[in-house]
């Protein structure tokens, strides 16, 4: 929880005593390699805090798999359409290697909300910083080629392409 509590401080101020009114809703969870976190059609409940190793998210047509994110160490992986609304999710979160991740039980997590305005400020900033990075990927996957996107990965996020195989 230590990697947790530091990604916090790095979003907002946050008291003991918001900690504490977090811990219920909190769950440290181990994946095995190409466990899924969520699938497509399930309701998403949880925001994952990736502890440990990394996942992606992805959907698939006509038998193709097609990549939408990769979530590491000290991120967030959701489906933010699907934990917001209730609606079913339309793509995939996988494990890509053994994963610990802490989950947020959405319920939990707004009832804890309700009782401190740190933990609602937590719950929005994390959620601006998430709709930030799959905007920025969306952008990159809709305008761009494969070869500046090989490029824009190499300068933004050269970790990405040492973890995730290219193909």
């Amino acid at each position: 929880m230590n990697n947790l509590l530091k990604y916090i401080y790095s979003l907002t101020e946050f008291s003991d005593e918001s900690w504490k009114l977090l811990q219920p809703a909190l769950a440290k969870t181990m994946f095995k390699k190409n466990a899924f976190l969520l699938k497509e059609g399930e309701v998403c409940k949880s925001l994952f805090f990736i502890d440990k190793g990394y996942c992606k998210s992805f959907y698939v047509i006509d038998g193709q798999t097609k990549n939408t994110g990769f979530f590491f160490e000290n991120e967030i992986a959701t489906n933010i359409n699907s934990f917001e609304s209730g609606q079913k999710s339309e793509f995939n979160i996988i494990a890509c290697e053994p994963l610990t991740a802490i989950l947020f039980d959405k319920g939990k997590s707004f009832q804890a909300a309700k009782q401190a305005n740190e933990i609602e400020s937590l719950g929005r900033n994390c959620i601006r910083l998430f709709a930030s990075k799959q905007e920025e990927f969306s952008t990159l996957f809709k305008l761009y080629s494969a070869q500046e996107r090989l490029e824009y990965m190499e300068t933004k996020y050269p970790e990405i392409l040492q973890r995730v195989p290219l193909s």
